[in-house]
């Protein structure tokens, strides 16, 4: 199995350009996606956690055959309450 961290962003958005420096500062690998172009994946994500908040997270775990197996929402105010925070949480939830 393996982790795989999907950070959603916006262009405009100040806290999300500073959410990258941080985790590349912390080397955490993320793939990013920008709500704009991944409408229909963010929307899901606001959906299920009722929150659209950014930066925001999804945490995918894959099988072997990289099959989705599990799914892990980390969204701002409801998972951490600043960036730091935000970049701990992430951290944990790849670790476990």
């Amino acid at each position: 199995m393996r982790k795989i961290a999907l950070l959603y962003t916006m262009k405009t958005c100040p806290f999300c350009t500073e959410m990258k420096g941080m985790l590349k500062e912390n080397k955490i690998k993320y793939l990013e996606r920008d709500i704009d172009k991944y409408e229909k994946e963010y929307n899901e994500f606001v959906k299920t956690t009722k929150n659209d908040y950014l930066p925001a997270f999804s945490i995918l775990t894959l099988n072997e055959n990289d099959k989705i197996i599990d799914v892990e929402y980390i969204a701002p105010e409801d998972n951490f309450k600043n960036l730091e925070e935000g970049v701990q949480k992430v951290k944990e939830v790849l670790l476990n």
